[in-house]
């Protein structure tokens, strides 16, 4: 059974025949998904396809695309929000400097806050980082140093060196379907090199469809493509890997009940 540690039930591509995606996921042998929020305005539909499903969890945060949005969404309101039962991670957050979408200063406060929310309710921090690995890096290690709090670098796209900083930090890495595609080889190379302990995968639907999909709408049923891939990647069987990444996922989002 695979778990499907990242994906966005209630966006456009999945929303429309939600019931179906999820029957399709559940008979590709995925056991439970994470359905991730990226704005305030959107969390009490997250909250409610989680409600309406055993299989299926709920975060709360704010993308960092959208940080400039939501100057009033700090610590407190992010942890309020945590407490309910189907909540089990914080996110997704971090930095975005490929699109800046959001004033750079605003996104890094943004992140800091997310972060005390993590360390304050024990709930995973589930980051996005993109041509920002730097700044990523640096507040990640800053803030570990004013106490602990458990993180996942999600849909992780770059190097090596990067992976073995947020390895160092003690954070997990979770792989998305890019991992697949034929231009990914730095990507790949790293892939192979990440702990079994560490390692998550994810779909990131209704974005980034695996090979066989590409060109159509990713959905959570194709985890198990990016699984086999990533398995083969690694020259383990895929039953180890789908067996090791979903014990890493209820062993990081504690909260969750399987």
């Amino acid at each position: 059974m695979f778990v499907d540690s990242h994906c966005h039930l209630n966006y456009a591509g999945l929303i429309e025949d939600q019931p179906a995606v999820l029957a399709r996921a559940r008979g590709a042998g995925v056991s439970a998904i994470l359905n991730i929020s990226t704005r305030s305005s959107e969390w009490d539909a997250v909250l409610a396809t989680a409600e309406g499903n055993d299989d299926v969890m709920a975060s709360v945060g704010i993308h960092p695309h959208e940080a400039d949005l939501h100057p009033d969404v700090e610590t407190e309101t992010l942890v309020a929000r945590a407490a309910h039962p189907k909540v089990i991670g914080i996110g997704e957050t971090g930095l975005d400097y490929y699109y800046d979408k959001s004033d750079r200063d605003r996104q890094r406060q943004c992140f800091r806050s997310h972060i005390a929310a993590a360390r304050e309710t024990g709930l995973p921090l589930i980051v996005h980082t993109r041509d920002a690995e730097d700044d990523t890096s640096a507040i990640l290690s800053e803030e570990m140093g004013k106490g602990a709090f458990p993180a996942l670098i999600h849909c992780f796209t770059a190097d090596r060196d990067f992976a073995a900083k947020m390895l160092g930090l003690g954070l997990s890495i979770s792989i998305s379907g890019i991992v697949t595609f034929k231009n990914a080889r730095d990507l790949q190379e790293a892939a192979k090199e990440i702990p079994a302990d560490r390692l998550l995968i994810e779909t990131d639907s209704p974005f980034l469809a695996p090979v066989p999909h590409r060109g159509r709408p990713c959905e959570p049923a194709y985890v198990a493509d990016t699984a086999r891939f990533l398995a083969a990647l690694r020259g383990e069987p895929v039953e180890q890997l789908a067996e090791t990444t979903t014990a890493n996922f209820y062993r990081l989002f504690s909260k969750a009940k399987r």
